[in-house]
């Protein structure tokens, strides 16, 4: 997932917070998530603020009662590098949500699709990766053993409040 809206400004690029708009569309991130089903039992967050919020408010919304796992690498992180965090993930964590930033979390969607995956969630996320999209990915084997072009789409969703 990409953090959501956020503000243009702060001291730092890390301390930019969400607008009102990134948190409503957060929260129907979490919305969503819970729709569908999608159990997150573990999350791997950018440490930057926006995405710490992102986090927060998707987590309100999907009503998820997790300790997320900050790590302020993937603030900078390429995608092949976010994918090297990916394969650190422990094996017992069955629904990883990840949230980062672009043009890596695009990227790396990009990179991890297998192209078998369902039709319309590939075309949509083709056509880019706006702030609060999220690409939900069916992975098999372990996460330490994950590959380029080794996940299949299963959808892909843009909240807008």
């Amino acid at each position: 997932m990409r953090h959501a809206k956020a503000e243009p400004y702060a001291a730092t690029d890390e301390e930019r917070e969400l607008t009102a708009q990134g948190e409503a569309d957060a929260v129907a991130a979490g919305e969503w998530l819970a729709e569908q089903g999608i159990e997150v039992d573990h999350a791997l967050v950018s440490g930057a603020a926006r995405a710490r919020g992102t986090w927060a408010s998707v987590a309100e919304g999907a009503d998820l009662a997790i300790e997320p796992e900050f790590d302020r690498s993937l603030y900078a992180a390429g995608p092949e590098t976010a994918l090297d965090l990916l394969r650190l993930t422990k094996e017992s964590v069955r629904c990883l949500l990840v949230i980062g930033h672009n043009p890596t979390m695009a990227h790396l969607a990009q990179m991890l699709d297998d192209g078998d995956g369902n039709a319309e969630a590939i075309d949509a996320m083709a056509t880019g990766f706006p702030a609060a999209a999220l690409s939900v990915f069916a992975v098999d084997g372990p996460w330490a053993e994950l590959e380029i072009a080794a996940a299949r789409l299963t959808a892909f969703h843009v909240s807008r409040d």
